[in-house]
């Protein structure tokens, strides 16, 4: 099992490339069966999900799309801050369209809960969420559960695939969990 250090704090591999393929190609799967045929608007959430939807988005199958993307953020360190900013607002149109939001990782749903309302506001005729991770035990806005998981954690700090640690360690290739 492959450790790393960062920050003073050492994580180890919670999943590699491989499984991380597989989750991947699960929720491509997934989507693919719900939207063949349609052309949804893929909402990426920068910067952590562009690694996902990167991959998601080439494994998908019979679904023609487009991609878009958003910067908002709602963390400093290993803590949620509690409030969205929204640091790159959408360019395109979502008025009758399905969309698809693309985030790395979902945990008090805060994020999805005020995108989600935001797509509405806009116009959009259905709004769906497709996420790496989901913290299933930390999610406060019901409407805010995605609908597309690839896998669920419980409370630990993951960096990697996307996710960073004040900006880093989004290259990684694995996912890794804070040691305890």
């Amino acid at each position: 099992m492959r450790t790393i250090e960062e920050q003073g704090y050492h994580f180890e591999e919670w999943l590699s490339p491989s499984e991380i393929a597989s989750d991947v190609q699960q929720v491509a799967d997934r989507i693919s069966a719900d939207y063949a045929g349609k052309e949804p608007l893929f909402v990426v959430v920068l910067n952590g999900a562009f690694v996902f939807a990167s991959d998601l988005l080439r494994s998908l199958k019979d679904v023609r799309s487009e991609v878009t993307f958003i910067r908002v953020s709602s963390y400093w360190g290993m803590s949620s801050t509690g409030k969205l900013e929204f640091i790159v607002p959408l360019q395109q149109v979502v008025d009758n369209r399905d969309v698809i939001i693309v985030e790395d990782i979902v945990d008090s749903g805060l994020t999805i809960h005020q995108l989600k309302a935001y797509m509405r506001a806009q116009g959009a005729t259905s709004t769906r969420v497709a996420t790496m991770l989901f913290k299933p035990n930390k999610l406060e806005y019901a409407d805010a559960k995605p609908d597309y998981i690839g896998r669920e954690l419980t409370d630990e700090f993951v960096i990697g695939y996307g996710l960073d640690f004040d900006g880093f360690c989004r290259n990684l290739d694995a996912v890794y969990k804070v040691k305890k």
